[in-house]
């Protein structure tokens, strides 16, 4: 079952290969990008309907203006400059916790805490693909709630519940051979995380 499972990835790159000629281009990319207004409009008309558009050709033509009025920036530039220094400070460090946040941790010894929580060896990998589908859940639920909350209650929110749940982890698998409801406590914790992780950072 699992080759098929994988392979079913595949089909869905496939689909997109097949229908992705018969979507229209990005307007802003049309007009920015390769100058033509037409096509743009044409594809204006293809997304959002017959009517008039005029105002968001408007708001691409002043995001060309803007790209077009500033210079571009080499990397060592775009250290140097310090009117950036802030975004860049804020950029390295939300990509530094993502890195550091422990969802790789998670997911690498997820298989041995289902094992010790005496799930049968084949439910393992159902449960594993359980933990996979809750994260493509949240990140479904991060997409209305980020609207709602704003990126930066997100991410706070995210990473304090992480933290508070890998210390929850940390003592439920010191603690699992004292209690024997650990094992199960630590199972519930590792979905808990993902979900976490997927709704905030």
């Amino acid at each position: 079952l699992w080759p098929w499972l994988l392979a079913s990835s595949g089909l869905t790159a496939l689909f997109q290969l097949v229908t992705l000629p018969f979507f229209p281009d990005s307007p802003s990319y049309l007009l920015i990008q390769k100058g033509n207004e037409e096509a743009c409009r044409k594809a204006i008309r293809k997304l959002w309907g017959e009517g008039d558009h005029q105002a968001e050709i408007d708001d691409i033509m002043k995001e060309k203006a803007a790209m077009t009025s500033k210079k571009t920036l080499r990397v060592l530039e775009l250290i140097k400059e310090r009117s950036l220094r802030w975004q860049l400070y804020i950029l390295m460090t939300v990509i530094t916790t993502l890195q550091l946040c422990g969802i790789n941790a998670i997911y690498f010894y997820s298989f041995e805490v289902f094992h010790t929580a005496k799930f049968e060896e084949y439910l393992i990998p159902y449960v594993s693909l359980g933990v996979g589908f809750c994260e493509c859940l949240s990140s479904i639920l991060c997409s209305t709630l980020i609207e709602r909350f704003g990126r930066k209650v997100l991410l706070w929110g995210g990473y304090t519940l992480m933290c508070c749940v890998l210390a929850l982890l940390t003592m439920a698998l010191s603690l699992q051979h004292q209690f024997f409801w650990m094992h199960y406590f630590s199972v519930v914790l590792v979905f808990l995380f993902v979900i976490f992780y997927g709704t905030g950072p």
